[in-house]
């Protein structure tokens, strides 16, 4: 700025100079960032305050006065033969679904990235689970997997994989497979419908970076004469590492923190066989009256949440420096 500028600012009144004080970045910054920051503490912070503070305490629903009990609460959890079961169905669910979706989207992902006819039909039918309310969807699951009217059953029965001297044996499926009513088939059933729900997800952030890949690279491994699994497992793979990384993180929050599909599915049964951390806390602390002990148990989410961000947003920037 020369002097002769620096004299004319000087000049001006000086309600003239406030009219631009939001020109300073200064003052500008911190307006745009406080919504965004009053949101964040409304949503966030002090329902999170409320949790630690029903915690440490007795309050229920019936008698809503705070009185500290300390780690009580924590401890009544770990006492829990059905909390360790939840415990365990989390990681299990989580685990195994996202390993499975991490597949099954590079799969779709390599599969709607090639040039075919009504190839916008089928991204839709693949993003479709994604955009219908997750209410919906899995109650649309507890139809087709009823006990007795289930589609599913009908349709093996038809080709002759359910009922009297089927292969998968009369005396273990009968003439339905009771997809909800035992422990194993009811875990699988939880599962399925988690993959179900987060692969749109996972394929259109994968087919994103493989849009994203540049044409030269491409071009370069064609006239290198490599071959297609060649160029997925040295070029395609490795360049997505870091969508994979945030693909993944995104289906780790979604369904360990997830108490839809396991409420309307299972209820967590049969015999809390497929009991989760968020279906728990929900039936301990809303329809158990207990808030305290409810709160307890949804806290065990929050520490495993941020290690596992930290970890894959921490992969994903060694990924992209290498």
């Amino acid at each position: 700025m020369s002097v002769s500028a620096r004299a004319d600012a000087a000049a001006l009144p000086e309600t003239r100079q406030g009219r631009y004080w939001l020109d300073r970045e200064s003052v500008l910054g911190p307006v745009l960032l406080l919504p965004a920051v009053i949101y964040i503490v409304a949503l966030v912070g002090i329902p999170l305050v409320l949790a630690v503070m029903y915690s440490l305490s007795d309050v229920t629903v019936g008698d809503q006065s705070i009185d500290f009990v300390g780690l009580q609460n924590f401890r009544d959890a770990l006492d829990s033969s059905t909390f360790r079961t939840a415990l365990k169905n989390t990681f299990v669910f989580t685990i195994v679904s996202q390993m499975i979706v991490l597949v099954l989207a590079n799969i779709l992902a390599l599969v709607l990235s090639a040039d075919f006819k009504g190839k916008r039909l089928v991204r839709f039918l693949v993003l479709l689970p994604w955009t219908t309310p997750i209410a919906l969807g899995v109650l649309g699951w507890l139809w087709t997997l009823d006990n007795v009217y289930s589609p599913i059953d009908y349709l093996l029965r038809q080709v002759g994989l359910l009922g009297v001297g089927s292969p998968l044996g009369s005396d273990w499926f009968g003439t339905n497979a009771l997809w909800l009513a035992y422990p194993d088939r009811a875990q699988f059933s939880v599962l399925f419908v988690h993959v179900w729900r987060t692969l749109p997800l996972a394929t259109v952030i994968l087919l994103a970076g493989l849009t994203a890949i540049p044409q030269d690279v491409k071009d370069a491994a064609n006239v290198d004469g490599a071959g297609f699994f060649r160029q997925v497992f040295a070029i395609r793979i490795p360049l997505l590492l870091p969508i994979m990384a945030v693909a993944v993180l995104y289906g780790i929050v979604f369904t360990f923190t997830d108490m839809t599909v396991v409420y309307i599915l299972t209820r967590g049964g049969p015999v809390d066989s497929t009991q989760v951390l968020a279906s728990w806390a929900y039936f301990k602390g809303i329809e158990g009256g207990s808030l305290g002990q409810g709160a307890a148990i949804a806290l065990f989410l929050f520490p495993v949440l941020v290690g596992v961000a930290a970890m894959m947003l921490r992969i994903a920037k060694r990924a992209e420096t290498v």
